[in-house]
């Protein structure tokens, strides 16, 4: 079985190689999560935005004794309650658009999105919308593809990156876009917003472990070997909602 246990992650490390790879939608989402700097405490309200099939939603519960919802508009919100109730975690899992949350103002104490804002998060107003279900000191943390250089500077989509996600590499923004665009707005404070180091080899590690996984040839694994961390990686964005 591949060897997911990694030093730098240490809580990561603890779960089981072959369920998380099962619960793949994308790079390990847990080495991502880990990483992101956020201060969670038992008993806060957090949403998981975009959680997949629930491994997020696993470790949010069981690492920092949080209650967490788990929303997803593409996985059966009944395949995600039985991986929880599998894993003996409470979860609420639900369907749910990221532009049409069906929760109410100033309900959660934390809002987690892991490798899924770049699907509805880069419009200029999604902000000031996800942030009026966070409670005044509320935390928001994102971990998302990012390119080390604005597309728009380069001028066109790098080749190799263009041959597997085409014009979608367009919302793979630099650490410093996402920093930029959460400042300027003021409606949330003290904005972190930086390049996961390791976030190319990690990635290029887990599709590799995909790939043996399963037995077959992963797609993004051409990708990643032409990139060679020159352009890929991932941003790791946190702030704080104004009390």
């Amino acid at each position: 079985m591949v060897d997911l246990r990694r030093p730098e992650y240490p809580r990561s490390s603890k779960y089981d190689a072959a369920w998380l790879l099962d619960c793949d939608m994308g790079p390990n989402p847990l080495w991502l999560l880990e990483a992101l700097d956020l201060d969670l405490r038992p008993g806060m309200k957090v949403l998981d935005l975009g959680s997949g099939k629930g491994a997020t939603s696993v470790f949010l519960a069981r690492e920092y004794g949080v209650q967490v919802w788990a929303a997803d508009l593409w996985i059966d919100p009944t395949d995600a309650a039985a991986n929880f109730t599998a894993q003996g975690v409470e979860v609420t899992a639900l369907k749910a658009e990221a532009h049409a949350l069906p929760f109410a103002r100033e309900f959660f104490d934390a809002i987690v999105c892991i490798d899924a804002y770049e699907y509805f998060g880069t419009a200029d107003g999604y902000l000031a919308y996800l942030t009026t279900f966070l409670k005044p000191g509320g935390q928001l943390g994102v971990a998302t593809p990012a390119m080390t250089r604005e597309i728009r500077d380069l001028g066109q989509i790098p080749a190799h990156i263009k041959k597997l996600v085409g014009w979608e590499a367009l919302a793979w923004h630099t650490a410093d876009w996402w920093r930029f665009q959460w400042e300027i707005t003021e409606l949330v404070e003290d904005v972190s917003a930086r390049m996961q180091e390791s976030g190319w080899r990690d990635w290029l590690a887990w599709a590799e472990a995909i790939a043996e996984h399963t037995g077959t040839t992963e797609g993004h694994l051409e990708m990643l070997h032409a990139d060679q961390g020159e352009y890929l990686g991932f941003a790791l964005v946190t702030a704080r909602k104004p009390r």
